[in-house]
């Protein structure tokens, strides 16, 4: 654990951000008070991602072919937006 003092820290807050990835930096200041720096890692993948080990679920191959079939059967209902009164 390294401690730095804040005037310290913020003079050389890169290479003290760079020193929080190998080592725990504690930031004190003036008044006694501590501050922990840790790093966050960058959430670089989509929510929507599925693991490679895929989803279980009781559904055959056949299952799920024939439920997309029965979808693209059903007629679409074609929604308008209703027409503007014409004003004179």
């Amino acid at each position: 654990m390294k401690v730095y003092t804040y005037s310290t820290a913020r003079a050389k807050l890169s290479s003290v951000l760079d020193e929080s990835k190998t080592e725990e930096i504690v930031i004190k200041r003036r008044k006694g008070e501590l501050y922990t720096v840790t790093p966050k890692t960058a959430f670089l993948r989509s929510p929507f991602d599925i693991p490679s080990s895929g989803l279980k679920t009781n559904f055959t191959v056949e299952d799920i072919v024939g439920m997309v079939r029965e979808s693209r059967e059903r007629p679409y209902k074609i929604r308008r937006s209703p027409r503007k009164a014409k004003t004179s």
